[in-house]
């Protein structure tokens, strides 16, 4: 049994880094992710730079990065430029994002949720019209940090929309970590009446460290397709000081240890994780690389 895992830390991940890596450590990362055998990487993102300054270097990344034909790379874009640009810098794949949740979307990209979806319709189009594909994320729906608890309506609306747009897949995000396995559950068996496991992907944190437990409970319904980040790099600005995106070490120690073949090597994801750690000067919450680290300390 196959599991696809999406690597979002170059992306999801170092935007909520307060410190600025150089273009050059980004795309050693990236290479590490790659060579560990990684086949879908979201290596950045093609938002203004006044609002994301962690990845006003995209265009250096993705020009500098080793690009093997059996890798798919992808950026988030926000717009029609945003796509342009992605473009010019040679993707072949593009992520939407939309929140499920009428205050954080308004919070988050400065426009109501019906105001997002022309914007969307837009880009999809243009994108499609070149040949690109089109991955949609919708998030807070497990949670809001305004409204709390988000009507699954909402999110099943969002995704119906993003699917129209002609987008292959949709991550839903528990974008503040809020998820239990029980709520994963029963928001997938409601997203599965309309929508095949197959267009759909589960994007977790561990904030309150539940993120593999909900890995395991997806799994349960059927998805396949995980996104995660190197370390569990990441965060929520809405969480200070809250852990990251689940780790894809520890996802990949859980799957391979339950029978799922990822074709990660875990070693090599190790290296990748301590090397983003010791250029970041601080610990990660990996779990996994913690024990790995100490264990190669202790021999």
């Amino acid at each position: 049994m196959n599991v696809q895992i999406v690597e979002v830390g170059p992306r999801d991940g170092l935007q909520n880094e307060k410190e600025l890596l150089p273009a050059q450590v980004k795309i050693q990362l990236i290479d590490k992710l790659v060579a560990a055998g990684l086949k879908r990487v979201e290596a950045t993102s093609f938002v203004n730079p006044r609002w994301i300054p962690q990845l006003a270097d995209a265009e250096e990344v993705l020009q500098g990065i080793n690009r093997p034909e059996d890798v798919r790379f992808s950026a988030l874009v926000p717009n029609v430029r945003g796509m342009e640009r992605a473009r010019a810098s040679g993707l072949t794949e593009i992520a939407l994002f939309m929140s499920a949740s009428e205050t954080h979307n308004v919070k988050n990209i400065n426009k109501s949720m019906e105001e997002t979806f022309p914007v969307l319709r837009e880009v999809a189009r243009e994108a499609l019209a070149l040949g690109m594909r089109v991955r949609g994320y919708v998030s807070t729906v497990f949670g809001c940090p305004y409204e709390g608890a988000v009507p699954i309506d909402n999110s099943r609306r969002v995704t119906d929309e993003l699917l129209e747009m002609g987008a292959f897949e949709i991550s839903l995000g528990d974008t503040i970590g809020v998820a239990t396995p029980k709520q994963v559950r029963e928001v997938l068996a409601a997203m599965l009446r309309d929508v095949p496991t197959e267009r759909l992907a589960g994007h977790f944190h561990d904030t309150r460290g539940t993120g593999m437990a909900n890995v395991a409970a997806a799994l349960d319904m059927g998805l396949r397709t995980f996104d995660s980040s190197i370390g569990g790099l990441g965060g929520c600005p809405y969480a200070p000081g809250a852990a990251g995106n689940i780790s894809t070490e520890d996802l990949v120690y859980l799957l391979q240890g339950i029978g799922y073949e990822t074709g990660v090597d875990l070693n090599r994801l190790v290296e990748a994780g301590a090397y983003i750690q010791e250029q970041l000067g601080r610990e990660l919450s990996s779990k996994v690389l913690k024990a790995e680290l100490a264990s190669k300390r202790a021999g």
